[in-house]
């Protein structure tokens, strides 16, 4: 809390309404992660920290690692909504993203993907599946990286807590941020599964919805591609975490999927 000594709440909510006011402008870029600008390098991360922080949530002033700068770009796909006709929710979930907002502000409801997949005018059904069968895809490509940097981090992390807890050279000031930090990775990383998992319930909502409103023999090529997806995100969501996060980040002695939080709390 020190860093927020000398904030006021006042200064909080102008703070927080001027990221609103610049995150209407940002932009994307390739491969769907955030364009590296002056809101998402300065702004966001500042903000987001007093933020958290101001909720009470785990937050570290230590600079991110290049693992953990690339763990957060790569979060940014699967945090957005899986499609992008709703301009406010993708507001809502970049800011939450940055931590300005909490992670159970996001809005969004597993009909929302179908609703917008079926919006407007289109040839024939067959561009709604094929539509669906890529954006599975998409998603699929994209999880083996994110699980390969999620892995390192957690590797990283751990050798961290080992020196910070180990360590006489450590000075005791460094061990609590030290500790947000490996919170603040780990809550990443379940809540990326997490709306991975969402995700896949979009998906099959509209796949099933699309074959009742207009049957076509290219639900097989959507069915498979969300097979894929679902095959893919399993190892993500079964990975074996420090524990940091709230005591429920390890994997299960079940070896079922680990259940996130929904806030960022050690």
């Amino acid at each position: 809390m020190s860093r927020l000594a000398g904030l006021d709440r006042a200064g909080l909510r102008r703070a927080a309404a001027m990221v609103v006011a610049l995150a209407a402008g940002a932009c994307t870029g390739d491969l769907g992660r955030p364009r590296q600008d002056i809101f998402s390098q300065v702004i966001a991360p500042q903000a987001g920290f007093w933020s958290a922080t101001f909720r009470g949530e785990a937050a570290s002033h230590f600079r991110f690692t290049d693992d953990e700068e690339q763990l957060r770009d790569r979060a940014w796909r699967f945090i957005m909504p899986s499609h992008e006709r709703s301009v406010f929710q993708a507001r809502i979930s970049d800011l939450a993203h940055a931590r300005v907002l909490p992670a159970q502000m996001q809005p969004g409801s597993v009909s929302d993907y179908f609703s917008a997949l079926t919006a407007g005018s289109y040839a024939s059904q067959a561009s709604r599946y094929a539509r669906l069968a890529e954006d599975a895809n998409a998603d699929r490509l994209l999880i083996g990286p994110f699980r390969a940097n999620a892995m390192r981090v957690v590797s990283a992390d751990r050798v961290r807590m080992r020196t910070a807890e180990g360590s006489p050279q450590v000075a005791p000031s460094q061990i609590e941020p030290a500790f947000a930090r490996v919170v603040e990775n780990e809550g990443l990383i379940l809540w990326v599964c997490e709306r991975v998992g969402f995700r896949i319930e979009s998906y099959r909502y509209a796949l099933a919805n699309l074959v009742v409103q207009m049957p076509s023999r290219e639900a097989i090529r959507a069915e498979r591609a969300i097979m894929a997806l679902e095959a893919e995100a399993g190892p993500l969501c079964k990975m074996s975490l420090i524990g940091a996060f709230g005591g429920g980040a390890q994997t299960p002695a079940d070896g079922g999927s680990p259940q996130p939080p929904a806030v960022y709390k050690g």
